[in-house]
């Protein structure tokens, strides 16, 4: 398809820099270390304060940039006029809640961010309720994955503490449909589901903007996986079915994106999205003409050679397609002798 989608801002901004892209609305870019290697973060002026939307990781790069950012002439100092009240997390993933403890704590500001991400965030850095490593190795060697790399993953540890080394023990609850005033203009939060628990996209109809979060990206298409703590969920039915609920703004809507650039065509990207997701599902069920595990079905998804830790993310990309298609009635589902989940079209 063709991607019909205009970028009016070509340019990120520099490290430790912001551009104004809409009335009060200032963005920064900060490293990550992976092959996505960005996230687009949002300040959003709020009178005489500011507005953070989403943190980076926490890492000490990222917070060296943030000083440098707040020391540098960018009317954010460290209180009174020009400093930060808010700071409003879209979801839990380290690239976006990371250094919220740190900046809250910096700025004596509130935390914002849903029920869902707020209690995910918590089970995940203590490794309790289920979200601990053990647990999401065992689902995807029940998935097929290779005891090779089950090995590796394991070697790595607890990624999520070294992202989010600490996080706020009190937050303000964000919700579908409420309004957050910030600069004298509303912001409405849309709920989105299927990328994590409670993804909080934030829109304001006086300024044509959608700060998307990871539900809506312009270049790449947003992780959808199946977790330990819900084993047979349906996570792409939920990502789909929010897609719609975007669908619903204006066709000329300025979209912030985590990563890539912002844009406008929100209606044509997201069917974009649905016709990528209809592609893959439909190789994913001619594939399983025989049973096929999750791991043997990461070959028909993702034609390139995968790391450790993309091969993470696969796996619950490739059990997120199969549930999809078991839910539908297309594929059913078998446990073997050796405990493993298999899909054979019904």
């Amino acid at each position: 398809m063709r991607s019909g989608l205009d970028y009016p801002h070509a340019d990120a901004p520099a490290p430790a820099r912001s551009l104004e892209i809409a009335p009060g609305v200032h963005w920064l870019r900060m490293p990550l270390p992976f092959a996505l290697d960005h996230i687009n973060l949002w300040m959003l002026a709020d009178g005489d304060s500011f507005t953070i939307v989403d943190c980076g990781l926490g890492d000490v790069l990222t917070r060296e940039l943030w000083e440098a950012y707040f020391s540098a002439a960018n009317g954010v100092g460290t209180g009174g006029s020009g400093s930060v009240s808010r700071v409003v997390v879209t979801h839990n993933h380290p690239d976006h809640a990371g250094n919220a403890h740190w900046l809250t704590h910096r700025f004596g500001a509130d935390l914002w961010i849903s029920l869902g991400e707020y209690f995910t965030a918590h089970a995940t850095i203590e490794s309790r309720a289920g979200f601990s490593a053990e647990h999401q190795l065992e689902l995807l060697r029940r998935n097929g994955l290779e005891q090779e790399w089950l090995a590796r993953m394991k070697e790595r540890g607890r990624n999520y503490r070294r992202g989010v080394p600490e996080f706020p023990r009190a937050y303000c609850r964000l919700m579908d449909g409420q309004v957050l005033t910030i600069g004298a203009r509303p912001w409405r939060v849309i709920m989105g589901y299927g990328h994590s628990p409670e993804h909080a996209a934030l829109y304001c109809a006086a300024l044509g903007v959608l700060i998307s979060g990871d539900m809506v990206l312009p270049r790449i298409t947003t992780n959808i996986s199946v977790w330990t703590v819900e084993p047979h969920g349906n996570p792409l039915r939920l990502f789909l079915d929010s897609l719609d609920r975007y669908a619903a703004l204006p066709r000329d809507t300025l979209v912030l994106p985590s990563h890539g650039l912002p844009f406008r065509g929100l209606h044509e990207r997201i069917e974009q999205l649905k016709y990528h997701h209809r592609l893959r599902l439909d190789e994913v069920n001619e594939a399983c003409a025989g049973p096929k595990s999750a791991a043997e079905i990461i070959p028909t998804l993702f034609r390139r050679p995968l790391d450790t830790f993309q091969m993470f993310f696969a796996m619950g990309e490739a059990m997120a397609h199969l549930h999809f298609l078991h839910a539908e009635g297309r594929l059913a589902r078998r446990a073997g002798a050796d405990g493993v989940f298999r899909y054979a079209q019904a």
